[in-house]
């Protein structure tokens, strides 16, 4: 991202809509060149009442499809255990954020393709009701290379998403890595041969490809006069560049981990506090003796249900700290701050957790407490294995 605080839009479940500031950017160039087009086609200057509310329509429309994608991504992921924290929109379309890479080659794949299916779905019920609107005719001429004096503003701007989701498919198909496409293509290398590492660095390979090809062909774009998408199409480039660039240093990074699993650098005897402790002895057995910033909360079957922070225990009222429950300010765990114990000990490298809190609770198949890795036992078995 190109940096600053993102701004919440709104929540789809668990899961966060956020926003770069970089956004807003591309939303008002949006609506300034929608406006222009819907003024052309109603034959009304660009910034009249109408082709302005169509322009915003149409924006918002094109942005919600970006949302429906990413929650495509996101969806599947959840179904495969992989944590969602937020769906970011930037300047560049919409990333969902995963705690973890995926699993298996399967959930790679499966995870990928969600979202150009969603896409899909979007450009096919998009025609459909065009044509049921105004017939195939009327279809022609609502796309945007077919448009006529006749074709009706809202005609115009069902014909533009379409035609504008159909352009978003077929960008996001390119076997680019980390675009949908190059994950299909490390899916699919992975797959048949059995190492996650080398089908990375393959798919990374066609994505800084890509990436010279796209910024070559905004050069060109520039050379011929068309300098606005010139410089979009390069900078593109420039960022699948540099993400393969990183795709291909995690992996030299997570290839000194393989065959490591969670279980085998984590602490094994944790502390916690039990989720029916008050929060008057979770104070003075706990904060006041480890001097720790959390703990661990379990339930009474010993499964992790989520983190207690000093502050939140010491916003609790003096008088009501001997009755309030360590349960009633515990930080419930959406999946976040856990990973299984068995799991590559890799997986966690991208955990936001291990950045945010220091460490993740390693958990067995019923969810019971196990263990805690932190950062620093990560770095050192990354020290361990490059000596």
């Amino acid at each position: 991202m190109l940096g600053g605080k993102p701004i919440t839009l709104f929540h789809v479940g668990r899961i966060r809509i956020e926003v770069d500031w970089s956004w807003f950017f591309v939303l008002f160039l949006f609506i300034v060149w929608q406006s222009q087009y819907y003024g052309d086609v109603l034959g009304e200057a660009g910034s009249a009442s109408t082709p302005f509310l169509l322009a915003v329509l149409a924006s918002v429309g094109f942005f919600g499809s970006i949302v429906l994608h990413e929650l495509g991504h996101a969806w599947v992921a959840l179904r495969n255990g992989i944590g969602i924290s937020s769906i970011r929109l930037w300047i560049f379309g919409g990333m969902a954020r995963m705690d973890r890479e995926s699993p298996t080659p399967k959930a790679e794949f499966d995870v990928a393709i969600a979202g150009p299916l969603v896409t899909l779905a979007i450009v096919v019920v998009l025609l459909a009701v065009e044509v049921l609107a105004a017939g195939s005719q009327g279809l022609a001429d609502s796309i945007p290379l077919g448009k006529t004096p006749d074709t009706s503003g809202v005609l115009a701007m069902l014909g533009w998403l379409a035609f504008i989701n159909f352009l978003v498919l077929i960008f996001n198909l390119l076997p680019a890595f980390p675009m949908d496409g190059g994950r299909i293509v490390r899916a699919i290398a992975w797959w048949r041969t059995g190492d996650r590492s080398s089908a990375t660095r393959f798919a990374a390979g066609l994505g800084r490809a890509f990436g010279y090809l796209f910024i070559g062909g905004g050069l060109l774009l520039i050379f011929w006069g068309e300098v606005f998408g010139g410089i979009w199409l390069a900078l593109i480039g420039t960022v699948i560049n540099g993400s393969a660039r990183a795709a291909t240093a995690q992996t030299a990074i997570t290839g000194r981990l393989e065959g490591m699993r969670v279980a085998d650098i984590m602490d094994r005897d944790p502390v916690y506090i039990p989720d029916e402790l008050s929060v008057e002895r979770a104070l003075d057995e706990y904060f006041l003796r480890y001097r720790w910033p959390w703990f661990p909360v379990v339930d009474a079957a010993h499964r992790f249900i989520g983190l207690v922070a000093r502050d939140k225990a010491d916003e609790v009222p003096e008088t009501s700290r001997a009755t309030s429950l360590v349960s009633d300010v515990v930080e419930l765990d959406d999946g976040t701050f856990q990973v299984r114990a068995d799991a590559p000990l890799d997986t966690v490298l991208a955990n936001r957790a291990l950045r945010r809190v220091g460490a993740v609770m390693a958990v067995d198949a019923d969810g019971r407490l196990c263990g805690v890795i932190t950062a620093e036992q990560v770095g050192r078995a990354l020290r361990d294995a490059a000596s």
